[in-house]
């Protein structure tokens, strides 16, 4: 796991916390897909720089991302207004719902480990009675930047790939997915260890 990036960000783009020299930026795509896109983030997850809800946020300039601390006051107010009709939340839970395109108006998301996202949902109240939807399995391997502990698991950035593909089709959801691989091979290549990585999944993907 990477250690927490310093606030001064020394060689550092200030927006997508990338080493200049591999920068994203220029390449991230405008989305603004018809489902509202409301994401938890957990202060942990705000300084790491593997934490891809900071570029997801780039490329979706309507979403909302509301930290949520040890303090969680300040996310629960911010979210009830968020919670209209027609909003579900994307969290693999039993019972879960049928995806219905036409039901979902708006998708909450929570950012962490899968620990820290079940102990936000249980210590945010206002999300329980939202609708669960769970993603399907990846029919592919896909390179990330940290390895998930939990079958299934997916960035963040990725999941929302993934959760707009079904609601709105690949049309909305592939510049997400390019951005998620263009994302992962700049981070790479900063820490250079991008040949590596990509050699390893190339293997990964040979054995099924």
């Amino acid at each position: 796991m990477r250690s927490f990036t310093t606030a001064e960000l020394p060689g550092r783009c200030q927006r997508c916390w990338i080493r200049v020299e591999h920068c994203v930026c220029p390449v991230v795509p405008r989305v603004v897909p018809r489902t509202g896109v409301v994401v938890v983030r957990h202060a942990r997850e705000a300084m790491k720089s593997t934490g891809t809800v900071r570029v997801a946020a780039l490329a979706l300039p309507d979403a909302h991302v509301l930290e949520y601390g040890e303090d969680t006051e300040p996310a629960q107010s911010q979210l009830a207004p968020l919670l209209g009709p027609g909003t579900f939340l994307l969290f693999p839970a039993e019972p879960s719902t049928p995806w219905d395109a036409a039901a979902v108006r708006n998708l909450v998301v929570l950012d962490g480990t899968w620990r820290q996202a079940r102990r936000m949902y249980h210590r945010l109240p206002a999300l329980h009675a939202l609708p669960k939807l769970a993603l399907p399995p990846k029919a592919e391997k896909v390179l990330r930047l940290r390895d998930s502990t939990t079958e299934g698991g997916r960035s963040t950035l990725e999941a929302l790939a993934d959760a707009l593909a079904l609601l709105e089709g690949e049309a909305v959801a592939r510049p997400l997915h390019a951005l998620h691989a263009e994302y992962v091979e700049r981070v790479f290549r900063a820490r250079g260890v991008w040949d590596l990585k990509a050699a390893e999944h190339a293997r990964a993907e040979e054995l099924g």
